[in-house]
């Protein structure tokens, strides 16, 4: 039976980012839309992802004369008008006939930066080709096959990526009872696999995609993944000081604070709980980007102040791609945006820099 998916190319109006899941669950066939909202057993943790924002609070100031929010800001050499990101997330096809063309493309209407998934459902060129000068960032499940890894890594080098995003936390599925009770397979191939074997994930599950995973992750990999591509590398679900520690010693030229948006652990703690003490760990080494239950400008700017330099989102992009195309995802940053500099003006910080010197109550 062919799969039948979104085909919407229009803004959408956002009252407030949470209200989108609900929209989309409406529209969705059921277990594309399961594999996408949902997180590991209880859902404890994915829930404590958004939860946790609320551990800390913003002081409002005022007599300040902030009149504006400069939301620009800079990773490395490259410019970004926010620092609202776009977190990697596998088959976007489910979402959207355009999948992650229309994510780049919107991310570039953003000003933001895109990233591709080795899981994607567009090769990893043709997401290039859609937004061309935008910045993307490639995302590496590593293989138990090494040339397979070289052979990836080296076709996002050639399509221009900017950097790869070394995914640690997720040699394995966890374990999602939603996709068990839908008996979800994936619908669409991945061509990015399919460039390299015969196989290509039709009709498989997510713990038989994981099957080809490399388990064994080892601190060396990270060097040698540095040597294959010849840009930098960001280490993707630390959640632990110590982590963070090893994978910077190892070469890693960004730590990416993230729990997998609960898709993982189950009875892990929230994103935001460790983003202060593994930033602290890394001491402003390298930059240190954050994602995990971020729903709100409010949240994005108590990552900030809490040691990120970035702050990625990843289901509500995909919501806004599947109720909009690329001006539904635009739409998705540009409401984030908007929050995000009503905050900025009530705490009195006139631009990112000022937030990452606010000390929050808690």
């Amino acid at each position: 039976m062919a799969y039948h998916t979104s085909h919407e190319e229009h803004e959408i109006q956002i009252i407030n980012i949470a209200s989108l899941e609900e929209q989309v669950r409406a529209r969705m066939e059921r277990g594309a839309f399961g594999y996408i909202r949902g997180g590991a057993e209880d859902e404890w943790t994915m829930r404590e992802n958004t939860e946790a924002f609320h551990h800390k609070k913003i002081v409002p100031r005022v007599l300040r004369g902030i009149d504006h929010a400069d939301l620009t800001t800079r990773l490395w050499d490259i410019p970004l008008k926010t620092p609202i990101i776009q977190a990697p997330s596998a088959a976007q096809g489910l979402a959207h006939e355009k999948g992650e063309i229309d994510t780049a493309v919107g991310a570039a209407e953003a000003g933001t930066l895109f990233c591709i998934s080795t899981y994607a459902s567009t090769p990893i060129e043709a997401a290039a080709a859609a937004a061309p000068g935008a910045p993307q960032f490639f995302q590496l499940y590593m293989s138990k096959d090494e040339k397979f890894n070289e052979f990836l890594v080296q076709k996002a080098v050639a399509a221009g990526a900017k950097a790869v995003i070394l995914t640690v936390d997720s040699t394995l599925g966890g374990y999602r009872e939603e996709d068990i009770v839908t008996q979800f397979q994936f619908p669409l191939p991945m061509p990015n696999l399919a460039a390299y074997s015969a196989s290509d994930g039709v009709g498989k599950g997510i713990s038989e995609i994981y099957a080809a995973a490399k388990q064994g992750i080892v601190p060396s990999d990270i060097e040698a993944i540095k040597k294959i591509s010849g840009i930098p590398v960001i280490v993707k679900g630390i959640q632990s000081p110590g982590d963070a520690e090893v994978a910077v010693s190892a070469g890693a030229d960004g730590i990416w604070v993230s729990n997998h948006g609960g898709r993982q652990l189950d009875g892990g703690p929230a994103s935001f709980d460790v983003l202060p003490s593994v930033a602290a760990a890394v001491n402003h080494r390298v930059p240190v980007i954050f994602d995990s239950g971020v729903r709100r400008g409010e949240h994005v700017f108590k990552a900030l102040a809490s040691g990120a330099d970035l702050v990625a989102v990843g289901r509500p992009v995909i919501y806004g791609l599947n109720l909009g195309g690329a001006a539904g995802v635009a739409s998705v940053f540009r409401h984030l945006n908007k929050e995000l500099s009503i905050t900025m003006q009530l705490a009195g910080t006139k631009n990112i820099e000022e937030i990452k010197h606010t000390v929050l109550l808690g």
